[in-house]
């Protein structure tokens, strides 16, 4: 099990990315969350078996269609990982 956090900067607010980014990790049975933050980038914890993290990470690059993705830094993190992928 392994978790990270992300931060995505870039156009990542307004275009479905959160709601995007949770389909996907549903998908790779990724747990955590996404979030906007203030500064309009978005947060994301993913955590699950490493390969599904990878994956879901080399998703963030991309985002959804509308995304315009400039960035994304993860760092790995001690955390608990959540019953399912949330929004907020």
């Amino acid at each position: 099990m392994q978790c990270l956090l992300c931060r995505v900067t870039g156009r990542v607010q307004g275009v479905f990315f959160r709601a995007s980014t949770q389909r996907e990790a549903r998908r790779l049975g990724v747990t955590g969350f996404a979030r906007n933050l203030r500064d309009g980038s978005v947060e994301v914890l993913a955590c699950g078996e490493s390969a599904a993290v990878a994956a879901l990470k080399e998703w963030l690059y991309r985002g959804p269609p509308q995304a315009r993705v400039s960035a994304v830094s993860c760092e790995a993190v001690a955390h608990q990982a959540p019953p399912d992928f949330s929004t907020g």
